[in-house]
């Protein structure tokens, strides 16, 4: 009355088919497996590397301490060099300063300053950079503690060390000589810059500009020169 269905190729059949169906399960389990554990360690990655990058914007800053100008003519009300003193934020580890940039805007428009080593006329001699009238248009150097411009080597902000930014203030933005005219105002075989003064305008007395200096983790620090509305003498120190 029952039939009972008991071949062994029946049954085998069915282990087979059984065995196929878990293979394939198993192994669409493996590669979910891995790819989810992919994308953790991608995600994990991605967001270590966010992580750094916000800490350093926070701590990978530079402070100003100082600003001043140092006046080149008092009877024109302008000066011959800017100077910034900048140091280490707290906590921040090194800062090459030679990768830094500083976003400026000043009565003559507004530039992007890089750091520089030569004086205007290309040569690699640091030693004759001399003062802030022989550098070019959007370019800063950097000097140490002794006065002493640096290359970029050592334009390195640390725990212990601490540097002035020195910018041309006839250059623009802050004055109206372009880089062409700083060049073709040199005296042959010297290091001497002849500026022609009736026609360039300096960043002086009453004259105001804003900077943004980003280290090269894109930290920003901001800041406003202001200069006084009058200079008392010629080469002294007035606070921007």
């Amino acid at each position: 009355m029952f039939e009972f269905i008991n071949a062994d190729e029946d049954r085998g059949q069915v282990g087979i088919g059984t065995l196929i169906v878990f293979i394939a399960m198993v192994l669409v389990a493996a590669i979910a497996a891995g790819v989810l554990i992919n994308t953790a360690g991608f995600l994990q990655s991605q967001a270590e590397a966010t992580g750094q990058e916000s800490t350093d914007l926070v701590s990978e800053r530079i402070d100003v301490t100082s600003e001043v100008g140092i006046v080149g003519n008092n009877s024109t009300g302008e000066l011959e060099s800017i100077k910034v003193s900048v140091s280490g934020a707290a906590g921040s580890d090194q800062i090459d300063l030679s990768e830094t940039t500083i976003q400026a805007v000043g009565p003559n428009g507004q530039a992007n300053l890089v750091f520089t080593d030569e004086p205007a006329n290309g040569s690699t001699d640091t030693a004759n950079i001399g003062n802030a009238s022989h550098l070019n248009a959007s370019t800063f150097a950097v000097q140490n503690t002794n006065g002493e411009f640096q290359p970029a080597g050592d334009a390195v902000l640390d725990r212990d060390t601490d540097f002035t930014i020195v910018i041309n203030p006839a250059a623009q933005p802050f004055g109206n000589l372009t880089a062409s005219e700083i060049h073709d105002g040199k005296v042959a075989g010297d290091f001497a810059y002849a500026h022609d003064l009736s026609n360039a305008t300096a960043f002086g007395e009453s004259d105001t500009s804003s900077l943004e200096i980003v280290s090269p983790a894109s930290a920003t620090t901001s800041l406003e020169l202001t200069s006084p509305d009058l200079y008392s003498e010629d080469g002294e120190a007035v606070r921007l």
